[in-house]
Order: C-alpha cells, then structure tokens, then sequence
C-alpha cells in the first residue's frame, strides 16, 4: 500500500502562469460582432461597492454554473455514478450549448468529501479515441487521462487503467495498482468522451461504458463495484446556463457564499477574496452594503461583460478563431468565466482544439453559400480524427431536413480529383453535384457558427503553423 499525504496536493493543478487580463469592469467595451452578441447599452455606472460585486459576479459565475449543471443531472443519477449517454445529441438536445457528435459522453459527478473514488478504463479496441477530463468545480481541467496518453503510474502499459480521485486533505492508504489523482475540491466533474464511429458502431461503444468503473475506495477494495447502464439524460426544463441567468442578483451572491464554503477558492485567489470580503462575499457569508438594485446593475453589467469577452490570447488564422490555453484558469477569472458561459467543459489544447468561425446564414434575407477548400495532403493534422460541426445563433446543432449536423468524420469528405477537398456550407441542399459528406447545412438567416474539432492534434495546429483555410462566399 502507498501512503496518501493530502498537505501535498490543496493545490494540484493551481501551479500556472499568471496571464495578462483585460481590466474586469472595463471589458465590456469590447464586442464579438461575429457572435452577435454586441450591444448598444452605454456601460453601468458603478458605485465602488458595486464594482466589487461586479467582479464577484465573474469570479463566482463559474461555481455557480458548475453547481447549477450538478444539480440538473443528480436530479435523474446519484452522486459518484455515472450517466453513460445512450446516443448522440439531435437539434432537441439543449442542455448545454456545442455539443459535439464524435463521441458519446460518459459524465459523472462526484463529491470526494467522503472519501477518495476509483475510476477504471476498461481496455478499449486499438486506435479508438477516449479522453477522461476531470475539472475541478471552478471548471479547471486538472486532469486528462486518455487513449493517447493514460497517464498512470510507471509500470502500468497496458489496460485497464485504475485512477483513484482524492479530495483536497486527504490522507491513507491506497493499493498499488491505483494512480492517484489529486483534486482541489471537493466537488469534481468526470466528463468522458469515447469515440463514435458511425451508427452501427453505438452498440460496441456501450459495451465499453459498461465496462468503466466508478466505485468508492472502500467498495472497490471490497470488490463491491456494479456496471451502469448506459442512460440518455433527460433533458432540463431549462438549461443550467438559463437557470442562472435568471437568477436573482442577490441569491446569485449569496449562492456563491454558500459553495465557496465547500468548494474553496484556490490560494491565488486570496487577493481578489480580500476585495470580496468588503462586500460580505466569502466562504459562508452573505452580501452586505447594497441594495437589490444595486446588486442587479452590479450582475447585469458583469453578464454583459462575460457575453462580449474576447481573450487577448485567443489565435485568429483566416478569420477562425481558437482559445490555445483553455483548460486552465489560474487567476484569469474573466476568460474562466467566458469559456464556461460559452463551452463550459473545452479541452486542454493538447487533447483537442476548436478552431471556431462565426458567419452569418444570410445576405439581406436571401440565404448564403459558403465554401471551405482544403488543399491536397492539407486536412486538419491530428493523430486521432477531426471533424466539422454547424451550429445555430444560440450554439444548438442546426436542424435541417437531411439531418445532417457534422461532417469529416463519421460522414467522410470527399476528395476530387487533385486532392483537393471542397465542402459546400449553406442552407439549401446543393445537389448531386456536392458528392455525399461535402454539404454541411447551416441556418436559413441569422447567425451561426462553424466549429471545427481535431482530436489529439499535433504541435503544427496548436502553434499556428497549420492554419484552417478561409470561409468563401460563393456567387
């Protein structure tokens, strides 16, 4: 048995480089026109306590939206099991925003405050792409287990592979064969992804999520440890997103005092919690010094401000854009808070990237064709797969007669005859003149976006040197 030490891990995955972040209350003046999520409205005037909150707001919204999907999915699966998704999201599946239709999910959420959970991947078949992301409940990727690279202990080669989750204090005995995964709080996510290829292949990815394990450290010494079933979440009379949007400025607040008191801000944070401290925003407490009113032009602003966000560091190539650096927040709460109000769960860049375009349907009401041209040997470079998926104006899959929501994976592209690779984006089908897996329809009008996903992807793609080619219009 191996001797745990909880002292050295209250900060796993907080050891990050500080990042350069616009100022808080003035990153509202910057607007993402492409999304078309710019406004008008002349920016709140704030009082100084007001300002403070307003930056509480944007700390905490992240908590607070983890906490939110939570509570959505243990009202139809317990804590610390696991809810295998039976089949691919459709245009009816609105729980969270960019779903993706390359893998199901296998999600999980667990509360280490009773102790550690075991986590075991089964073998799967050669060459079948899986990632187990582990965030922390300020949406932190701590962890990232996958086909590529396991991450286990020296001297584990071959599957299964038996990770064992740890809370922050945490200290005891633990088998051999486990590889410790260490958490900063207590509240943790488990998203999985296996990958899908095809229709007819779903029956052999759930035999595979029946056989990932999930059991306490007492059950799985005990040899205690039962397979779930593979279940479709049911879908939320309203989104988590939605929920707390809606939320009252007030309860916000103090819904945010009431999680830090389990879920505690990491050591960096000490200084922005001494400034929320003036404000009664701390582990436990309650907001104090404002008004309603004053709280809701506080967290109107802050949402503003999230909505219009664009990370400095964020790349542009040919008018695609992608974050090289999501993941991991440290102290940039803005960007933290940005990332989850609009994909809460983006991978490290170096278990995937989502080079992302925004576009509009439409030119004056009549719908648009647009054309993506890969050049011969110049698809996107990966050593798993990649994949081109289309969404609406609210970041839903498209809904189209032809059901046609993805293309580059499942649905292969094709080539013509020098190579090259020519996709037809737009609305209307375009005829047999596009071979089948070369249309991706979008929207009939408004906005919409293209994302663009490449599983494990090589250095080329992450520094720049590989660039997604433009958009066209096309006559």
């Amino acid at each position: 048995m191996n001797e745990w030490d909880g002292a050295h891990s209250s900060g796993a995955g907080r050891e990050i480089t500080r990042r350069t972040v616009l100022g808080w209350a003035t990153a509202a003046a910057i607007g993402l026109a492409a999304c078309d999520r710019s406004t008008d409205e002349e920016p709140a005037v704030l009082s100084e306590a007001g300002i403070v909150a307003n930056d509480a707001y944007i700390f905490g919204y992240p908590l607070v939206l983890m906490h939110a999907m939570r509570d959505t999915a243990l009202a139809s699966t317990p804590v610390n099991r696991f809810q295998h998704a039976a089949a691919l999201a459709t245009p009816d599946r609105r729980g969270a925003v960019g779903y993706n239709l390359d893998t199901l999910y296998s999600t999980a959420w667990l509360d280490l405050s009773g102790g550690p959970i075991v986590l075991q991947v089964p073998a799967v078949d050669p060459g079948r792409y899986w990632l187990m992301q582990i965030m922390d409940a300020w949406t932190n990727t701590v962890h990232n287990p996958s086909s590529v690279r396991p991450q286990v202990r020296p001297g584990v080669t071959t599957p299964p592979f038996t990770y064992v989750i740890i809370g922050p204090n945490w200290s005891g005995a633990l088998p051999e064969e486990l590889t410790p995964l260490p958490m900063p709080t207590p509240t943790v996510s488990v998203l999985g992804r296996i990958e899908v290829e095809g229709a007819a292949d779903i029956s052999r990815v759930h035999d595979i999520q029946r056989g990932i394990r999930l059991a306490s450290l007492g059950d799985w010494v005990a040899r205690r440890v039962a397979p779930a079933e593979p279940v479709t979440p049911p879908e939320p009379s309203q989104p988590p997103v939605e929920q707390v949007a809606d939320m009252d400025a007030r309860d916000f607040f103090d819904r945010l005092c009431a999680l830090m008191d389990t879920d505690r801000p990491a050591p960096a944070d000490e200084p922005a919690m001494a400034r929320f401290a003036e404000i009664g925003i701390t582990p436990g407490g309650r907001v104090r010094g404002l008004s309603d009113a004053e709280l809701t032009t506080a967290a109107t602003d802050a949402k503003r401000t999230i909505d219009v966000y664009v990370d400095p560091e964020t790349r542009m190539f040919n008018d695609w854009s992608f974050d090289p650096q999501a993941g991991v927040y440290g102290t940039d709460y803005l960007h933290r808070a940005s990332v989850a109000r609009n994909g809460l769960g983006a991978n490290l860049p170096q278990d995937a990237i989502y080079p992302t375009y925004f576009g509009s349907a439409d030119d004056n009401g009549t719908p648009a064709r647009y054309r993506l041209r890969f050049a011969a040997g110049q698809t996107p470079p990966v050593d798993a797969f990649w994949s081109l998926t289309a969404y609406d104006a609210e970041g839903y899959l498209v809904r189209n007669p032809a059901g046609i929501y993805a293309v580059g994976h499942q649905v292969p592209v094709v080539p013509g005859p020098d190579g090259t690779i020519e996709l037809a984006i737009q609305h209307d089908n375009p005829g047999s003149a596009v071979p089948q897996g070369n249309w991706l329809p979008i929207p009939s009008e408004g906005p919409f976006s293209l994302t663009m996903r490449l599983y494990a992807p090589r250095p080329e793609a992450i520094d720049g040197r590989w660039q997604p080619p433009p958009v066209t219009l096309s006559p």
